[in-house]
């Protein structure tokens, strides 16, 4: 058994916020990092993030130390220098310490220096997939050859997805979780009939969003609609939403703080997510606890989930969007995973 005082928990991450004003960089990893911190007080936590922030420097995000190197997912010398510097930092952490153990996300760069540290420490290694890490063309997978007990699945999918793809199921699956007290405003009036949040990117397919929208309009020609996120697709949507007529509907938010974001689903009726693949979209969660029906494609868990109906094409997201307006739906909180119980999960793993 680990003894939680005086231990540390090394996390390896490719980006973690600049500052604790930074709301919207990973906030699931953020999260993760604060119930931690709640739920296990004694424990040193050390965040080594390798590409963002863009500055090289230690400082201290709520009472966690965080050491950035400002990679710039550069390659070539910078990528070897990189990894010098990361092994220099590890070893210097390691001295006079009791490594609890070393915790990557992504099964990536940060895998292969926590697997490699580990490995040379004996110090207990984890990685947790978290999306498209499980695709087909993961050259770290064949690099790193991690066993499947050193494998953290963050959905049932993406558990039998890896092992599909690589012939290794791994051995843990731990979904992620939401913190209920980040919600401020409870039964918050329901003005919008559908939200949708993400970066406007093409595997987030936004234009089945705008065109699940334009057959909505034709039964329910009100219909108040908000997309919150920004990217390159964004003119683009732009252009379909004035093409299709619907300018006087879709609000685009823009990019907006986390708290925001959870203020204006809690006036969300249903949220859409058309992404094209996803391990497990923390946003769904948050959407389920703000009180949204949730339409997907993607199914992160073979349980079903009250109030997340999963669909498989444009016409069948229309129907249900449709459906849901139109009954008298309940709208309530649903909440399936926690992230304290996430974290405690994750410690078990270190034998906290």
């Amino acid at each position: 058994m680990n003894s939680e005082k005086n231990s540390t928990l090394i996390i390896l991450t490719p980006g973690f916020p600049g500052s604790e004003s930074d709301t919207v960089c990973l906030p699931m990893q953020q999260s993760l990092v604060r119930a931690i911190k709640k739920n296990y007080p004694q424990l040193n936590i050390i965040i080594l993030s390798f590409q963002y922030p863009y500055h090289s420097q230690t400082y201290t995000w709520f009472d966690t130390t965080v050491i950035s190197f400002n990679g710039k997912n550069k390659g070539g010398l910078s990528r070897l220098l990189l990894r010098r510097k990361l092994m220099a930092t590890l070893k210097d952490i390691s001295h006079g310490k009791n490594i609890a153990g070393i915790l990557s996300f992504w099964y990536g760069e940060c895998a292969w220096a926590g697997k490699k540290f580990a490995g040379k420490n004996n110090n207990g290694h984890y990685c947790w997939m978290l999306g498209q890490d499980a695709k087909k063309g993961n050259k770290y997978v064949k690099n790193i050859n991690l066993a499947p007990n050193e494998l953290i699945a963050l959905s049932d999918f993406l558990q039998d997805e890896f092992e599909k793809n690589y012939g290794t199921r791994p051995r843990w699956v731990m979904p992620p979780g939401i913190d209920p007290t980040q919600f401020s405003n409870p039964g918050k009036e329901k003005d919008i009939d559908i939200i949708a949040a993400g970066s406007l990117i093409p595997l987030k397919q936004y234009e089945i969003f705008v065109k699940v929208i334009a057959e909505i309009k034709k039964h329910i020609p009100g219909i108040k609609v908000m997309l919150i996120g920004d990217g390159p697709e964004k003119n683009k949507l732009k252009k379909l939403v004035g093409d299709l007529g619907l300018g006087a509907n879709i609000v685009f938010a823009g990019e907006l703080s986390h708290p925001e974001v959870l203020v204006h689903m809690q006036r969300g009726r249903i949220f859409l997510h058309t992404s094209a693949y996803e391990g497990f979209g923390v946003v769904n969660l948050e959407a389920l606890h703000a009180g949204c029906h949730v339409i997907s494609f993607c199914k992160p868990m073979k349980k079903d989930i009250e109030h997340w109906h999963i669909v498989s094409n444009q016409e069948e997201m229309t129907e249900k969007t449709l459906k849901i307006l139109q009954k008298n739906i309940i709208y309530k909180s649903v909440t399936p995973f926690s992230m304290d119980d996430t974290a405690k999960k994750l410690m078990g793993l270190f034998s906290f």
